[in-house]
């Protein structure tokens, strides 16, 4: 089992809205690190303009394991996904997300797969968008697995897409793939809006999950609001889950408050639990 935050790379241009610590790497991993996480996860968009080796070498420096490649802002920034009515918009869509699971390879990481699947629009049938998605999700698939790198795909609430938003929908994409590289994982702010249970949604499908996102109700660091999180940790533990925990939260009212405020609150409660 893993803490850990996640971080944004240089070439993520700055933002209120991203969700991840930012700045210089060398500066991000040692706050981090002193403050106690055990590993990050990597918010990217174009990874051909990072030097690998020095982002290896700081990571290690400061004994944080990257566990996972984020592609949030490859929609939330660059604007490209998988179910765009624009062929030339879907290949770059795929072309940025190889280049990060070959990012993701260097390090021994996976890759997570949440807006930039696209969603459905109105001038498109439904099955057309669908057909566009698993398509590409196939290919990348096929893509990470000569790499040994596996697609996490996150169900994402209806605020932010009208595509997967349940557990349910997204474990039906992955049998649809069919490929033993897409999996899928759990984030515990979409789950708690969209699912009726999220408890059993954890322990429905903990097969198919293979890293999670912990936040508040509110989006901002745990402990923050309403979540109980001993109760959500200990779900997940249940099931056999010894994989990693990542914020994926609003850094308010900064970002060092609440990478503090987030381990303040969860390292005592992993430690309880995990033991």
């Amino acid at each position: 089992m893993k803490l850990c935050y996640q971080v944004a790379t240089p070439d993520v241009a700055i933002s209120p809205a991203v969700t991840a610590f930012q700045g210089k790497l060398d500066d991000s991993f040692r706050k981090l690190a002193e403050l106690g996480y055990d590993g990050v996860e990597l918010m990217t968009l174009n990874p051909l303009e990072l030097n690998w080796d020095q982002v290896k070498g700081e990571a290690d420096k400061n004994k944080l394991d990257i566990v996972l490649i984020c592609t949030g802002e490859i929609f939330g920034q660059l604007k490209l996904s998988f179910m765009d009515r624009n062929l030339d918009v879907r290949n770059k869509a795929k072309k940025q997300v190889k280049g990060i699971i070959d990012f993701a390879a260097y390090f021994g990481s996976n890759v997570n797969i949440g807006r930039v699947r696209g969603q459905y629009c109105a001038e498109l049938p439904k099955e057309v968008s669908y057909g566009y998605a698993i398509d590409s999700f196939k290919e990348i698939s096929e893509y990470a697995g000569k790499k040994d790198v596996k697609i996490a795909l996150e169900s994402v609430t209806l605020m932010q897409t009208n595509f997967i938003n349940t557990v349910q929908e997204a474990v039906n994409v992955v049998k649809d793939v069919d490929n033993e590289y897409f999996k899928m994982m759990m984030d515990v702010f979409h789950l708690n809006i969209e699912e009726k249970d999220m408890f059993e949604v954890i322990e429905k499908y903990a097969d198919y999950n293979i890293h999670v996102h912990l936040a508040d109700n509110n989006r901002r660091y745990p402990g923050h609001c309403g979540l109980d999180f001993e109760k959500i940790i200990t779900a997940f533990k249940n099931t056999g889950f010894d994989g990693a925990f990542c914020t994926e939260i609003f850094q308010l009212p900064d970002q060092d408050v609440a990478a503090a405020g987030a381990i303040a609150h969860l390292r005592p409660i992993l430690d309880r639990v995990y033991k």
